[in-house]
This record gives structure tokens, C-alpha cells and sequence, in this order.
């Protein structure tokens, strides 16, 4: 009989009971439902609902299921629905009738809710881990490349002078918007559900704050409905994993077409690439498009647990198991693409000599040429005008603003004289962008030397969390 039985007299139907199980999915949650259970037993005893001598028998129960189920000694059965039930009926089937008493004051909403949450915060330092170990190989592959002039795009367009390591650090800027967003969900969620019954609480002299702090939360839920049926913090979590996931999209792109031979910037290691079964020659960049493809799964994760979530009445729906297997599927999915991106990044061979003639073309430092003109007294619309003009007739005639004459220059404006062209050289155009933010070198050595020192913050923190 279900542990749930005593109203029934009828079994429940075998497709019925498969269609509404969840161990299939929910048996990862083993080892926070079993310490969710200890604290639980163990508060019981302190406020002396069950006795200390059931409470120790019910601890040492678990404590050997939990160590049985991690030697793969244990099987999950169908027929007790979830890990919660499967758990509670292994414990009685151990211990006898103190097993019964564990589920006093508690109820398998509050359980499950608890669960979830445990687990959401033990994988967000897993993720986080990864984005650490990710800038940190961004931030090496930057102090090689701050000297690496390549042309920075806009509409796919060939814009202005930076350098790889500028492009790449934009990239660590953003992992670290994703750092701290999972940080703040981490935070929101760590309060504790436990306690909250069914909807409403319990009649038992219950200590909350004992379980939540046991179980390493900030506070209980302030509201036993909202404990129950609360999952902002998973769909926040999908939502963060999205962003994250649409940052490493971006990026895959832009290796994809970097390592092209129409771009040729990099080579991805042999370890990181794949060949075709036809054709011989076929270098492909396999590792990059799987994780630009996984980024609409996670879409798909988010989308489909806000719209579980979207009608339901308080408190407590069995629409709500459908939150776990999204959560689950985004959390695994970013941390299959982390280690598999971030090996990829270290190993690529950068190409800097086809950077830096890509970069030769394309009138990237047009704009340096204006300036030139504002800084010798030109009005800036005026002096882009100017510029304009010379650019056509370049383009009319397959030359680089740095190789027209002097003569050439002067047909647009008396302004230019021979020290143009040392505005005009690339690897100046790029130095002189020093402004916060930019691409020379005092400025990446800056963004680089703050982004060591957030990881080195954060290695830290998540030693202590």
C-alpha cells in the first residue's frame, strides 16, 4: 500500500502510477531529501515531539541508506512515486515503526521544496566554478594577445582597430555579469521551506530557524504558502543559465567564423575539432555549434518552466514536478559546455598575421584620420566629411589611407602634414585608445588585473560556501 494509502481502497492503476511517478528524475535528489530528513528528525527530538532514542535510530537509518545508495547498492522503486517516499519506505522497511515517526510535522510539498532548493544552491558553485576556471583562461589567453591589433566589428563590418585581447576580455566581462547574477540567486534563495507542512504550517512546537540553519539556510520562509509553492528562484536560475548560455553562443559564433578560412584568426586543436566522413579536408569547429545549438535547449528549459508556472493557484499544484527536469537539464547542460568551451579557448592557436592584415583593410582607422583633422582645429562633421571623401576615392582605387601621398590627403584639406601618418598606423591607432575601457595596453592590463583579482575574490568565497 502507498504511504499515502489510508483513504484508499483501490490500487492505483499501473499507467496511472507511472504517469505521475517522478523517480526517474527526482532520485538525484537522494542526498539532500536524506540530510533534509536528519535535520528534520533531529529537530524533532529537540522539541521533544519524538523521542531522542527514535531520533538517533531514525539518523543512523538514513545515514546508511545515503552510504548504501553511493556504493550503488540501493534501487529506486517505481511504485513509491518519488525519492521521498522511496527513501521513507527503505527507512521503515530497516528500522521498523520509529521510520513512521520521521514524517511527523512535514509534508512531501515542503520536502520536495526543500530539496530542490538544497541542490539548485550546490550546483550554482558548480557552474560558478566553471565560469572561474573560464575567465582565468581568458585572462591568460589576453596578457599574450594585448599587442594583437585585429579590426573590431559592427554589423559584421570591419570598424575600427582593437586588440585580441580587448575582444576577449569583453567576453570575461560579460562570465562576470553571470558570476555575480548566479550569486544573487544563490542569495535570494537561501531560505528555508522546511517547516511549512502541506500549506499551512504545522500544530507541532516546531523550531524552523534549528532546521534552516542545520541546513546551511539564512532563515526559514517567512510564509508557509509562499514556502510550498515558491519556484522564482528556479525559474531565476534558468534564466541566468540562459544568459549565460547566450554568452557562450555569441562567443562559439564568432570562433565558428573565426577559424573559417574566409577569417582564418584561429586554429582549434585537433583535440577540439571534428573531421567529415566524405570530405577529407574538413576541419570542423563541432565543439563550438554543439554549444551555439544546447543554448536553445536551455531557452526551451526556461520557456517551459514559466509556462508550468504561470496559472497555477496557490499553494502547493502537482504541476510543479514538472520544475525539476528543467532545472536539471540547464544545469547539465552548462556544465557539459563550460569545460568543453574553456578547453577549447585554451588550446586554439591564434593567427595575429591575418589579424593584422585583415585589419589593414577596411579603413578601420578613418576615424583616427578625422580626429587628426579635429585635433588641428577641424569641426569633427567637418573633418568626417573630409574623410569620407577619401575613403571613396580609395576604395575607387584599391588603396589604404595609408598610402596616399601627402598631395592626396591635401586635396580634401591643408590640415594634413607628414605626422599623419603615424596617426594613421594601426598599432598606434590602438594605443591611443586609452580611454577607460579600451584597447591599449595600460587599459587591458587593467581589465585583466580586475578580472584576476574577482576570480581570486571569489575562489575565496566559494572555498567558505
Amino acid at each position: 500500500m502507498k504511504l499515502w494509502g489510508g483513504r484508499f481502497s483501490k490500487e492505483t492503476d499501473r499507467t496511472a502510477n507511472d504517469f505521475q511517478s517522478s523517480i526517474a528524475f527526482d532520485q538525484r535528489l537522494y542526498r539532500e531529501d536524506i540530510c533534509g530528513s536528519i535535520a528534520h528528525a533531529q529537530m524533532l527530538s529537540k522539541q521533544e515531539v519524538i523521542s531522542e532514542a527514535d531520533s538517533a535510530v531514525i539518523v543512523q537509518g538514513l545515514k546508511a541508506i545515503l552510504a548504501d545508495i553511493e556504493a550503488g547498492k540501493l534501487e529506486f522503486s517505481p511504485a513509491n512515486e518519488d525519492i521521498h517516499m522511496n527513501i521513507e519506505a527503505l527507512l521503515t522497511e530497516r528500522i521498523g515503526s520509529a521510520g513512521k515517526r520521521l514524517h511527523t510535522a512535514r509534508s512531501r510539498n515542503d520536502q520536495v521544496a526543500v530539496d530542490l532548493r538544497m541542490y539548485v544552491r550546490r550546483e550554482i558553485g558548480s557552474v560558478i566554478a566553471q565560469l572561474l576556471e573560464l575567465e582565468r583562461v581568458l585572462c591568460r589567453r589576453a596578457r599574450e594577445h594585448q599587442h594583437t591589433v585585429m579590426p573590431g566589428y559592427t554589423h559584421l563590418q570591419r570598424a575600427q582597430p582593437v586588440s585580441f585581447a580587448q575582444h576577449l576580455l569583453a567576453y570575461a566581462a560579460q562570465f562576470r555579469r553571470d558570476i555575480t547574477r548566479l550569486e544573487d540567486c544563490r542569495a535570494r534563495l537561501n531560505e528555508c521551506p522546511l517547516g511549512s507542512g502541506a500549506l499551512s504550517g504545522t500544530t507541532y512546537p516546531i523550531d524552523r530557524w534549528q532546521t534552516a540553519q542545520s541546513l546551511g539556510f539564512e532563515s526559514p520562509c517567512g510564509n508557509s504558502m509562499d514556502g510550498v509553492s515558491d519556484r522564482d528562484y528556479a525559474i531565476e536560475l534558468l534564466s541566468n543559465i540562459s544568459i549565460l548560455m547566450m554568452h557562450l553562443s555569441r562567443f562559439s559564433e564568432e570562433v565558428i567564423l573565426w577559424c573559417s578560412w574566409e577569417f582564418k584568426f584561429v586554429e582549434l586543436d585537433e583535440a577540439y575539432s571534428t573531421g567529415s566522413s566524405i570530405m577529407p579536408q574538413k576541419k570542423n569547429p563541432d565543439m563550438a555549434e554543439l554549444v551555439r545549438g544546447k543554448t536553445g535547449r536551455v531557452y526551451g528549459d526556461l520557456m517551459g518552466l514559466l509556462t508550468v508556472m504561470k496559472g497555477l493557484p496557490l499553494a502547493y499544484n502537482k504541476d510543479m514536478q514538472e520544475d525539476k527536469e528543467p532545472v536539471f537539464d540547464a544545469l547539465d547542460t552548462a556544465e557539459l559546455c563550460l569545460p568543453v568551451f574553456t578547453g577549447m579557448i585554451d588550446t586554439m592557436t591564434v593567427l595575429p598575421q591575418n589579424m593584422r592584415v585583415a585589419a589593414g583593410r577596411g579603413f578601420i582607422n578613418a576615424t583616427d584620420c578625422a580626429d587628426y583633422l579635429t585635433k588641428k582645429g577641424m569641426p569633427f562633421r567637418d573633418a568626417y566629411t573630409a574623410v569620407g571623401r577619401l575613403v571613396s576615392a580609395c576604395a575607387a582605387n584599391e588603396k589604404t589611407l595609408e598610402e596616399l601621398s601627402l598631395d592626396e590627403l591635401r586635396s580634401v584639406s591643408a590640415l594634413f602634414d607628414n605626422d599623419v601618418y603615424a596617426s594613421l598606423k594601426l598599432e598606434n591607432c590602438m594605443a591611443l585608445r586609452a580611454s577607460f575601457g579600451g584597447p591599449a595596453v595600460s587599459e587591458t592590463t587593467r581589465q585583466i588585473e580586475e578580472i584576476e583579482a574577482f576570480v581570486r575574490s571569489r575562489e575565496n568565497t566559494e572555498a567558505h560556501t
